[in-house]
């Protein structure tokens, strides 16, 4: 008689374990259907659906500039994963490409200013501060270690976790770069849009684009907590190289 209530309570303590698990566990979202492009704000001149992949640029004509398609939604801290590949003729010039996070769109321009998770020949594992501070903020953790896993013109698998000040960056499940914002007049929040660079006939594709939304961190700079676009950008002027 004594052990029934015990297994009831083991039982209920699981189920209450598990729903616990499963709240702090919330499942990946999908950013992309792989054949449209609803939920993102992009130039139909250079974007669009090809073989299932979020496409921008061309193997046979040169980008005149950066093009942006980005999410409409804002997103602050989360945890992204896709898979991005960079092809082209390199002979036409600088084959290039990143990811946009934590970035706001510049009013009345072709610009998107904030963090790039860099991709290309030259540029794995590096973070490039956009339209801002124009100047590289992050080197590759261990540059030996990811060349070894590095699809240079293929597909390349990345994840991104960015939470309060620390952006991790994983290629291809190799830590890449690791880094931690120290000015507290940087955004923290904005959208997600990967870019297509200029220079060569260069093709940029992206695929299988899932997120995991974490909890905001409370007091963060945001855009708009720093007055908005044009403003945040004056209080973090560009960084001379």
């Amino acid at each position: 008689m004594k052990t029934r209530p015990s297994i009831a309570f083991t039982i209920l303590a699981l189920l209450v374990c598990g729903l616990v698990s499963a709240q702090e566990s919330p499942k990946p979202i999908s950013l992309f259907d792989g054949a449209t492009l609803e939920g993102w704000v992009y130039d139909p001149d250079v974007w669009r659906v090809e073989n299932g992949a979020i496409t921008g640029g061309s193997r046979t004509e040169k980008v005149p500039k950066n093009f942006f398609i980005s999410t409409r939604k804002s997103f602050q801290n989360f945890d992204l994963k896709l898979k991005i590949r960079c092809s082209g003729d390199p002979e036409t010039g600088m084959i290039n490409s990143g990811i946009q996070i934590r970035s706001a769109r510049v009013q009345g321009t072709n610009h998107v200013a904030g963090y790039q998770v860099d991709c290309g020949k030259g540029w794995f594992g590096k973070i490039y501060d956009e339209w801002r501070r124009r100047t590289v903020i992050a080197e590759p953790v261990d540059e030996e270690a990811l060349e070894k896993v590095i699809d240079v013109y293929g597909w390349n698998e990345y994840r991104i976790r960015a939470e309060g000040p620390r952006i991790q960056v994983w290629i291809n499940d190799v830590l890449a770069t690791d880094y931690t914002e120290k000015n507290p007049d940087v955004a923290l929040d904005g959208v997600i849009a990967p870019q297509v660079h200029s220079g060569g006939a260069a093709l940029v594709q992206v695929k299988n684009v899932t997120i995991v939304e974490l909890p905001p961190t409370p007091g963060a700079p945001t855009w708009e907590s720093l007055g908005g676009v044009e403003e945040a950008l004056e209080k973090a002027p560009p960084t001379p190289k």
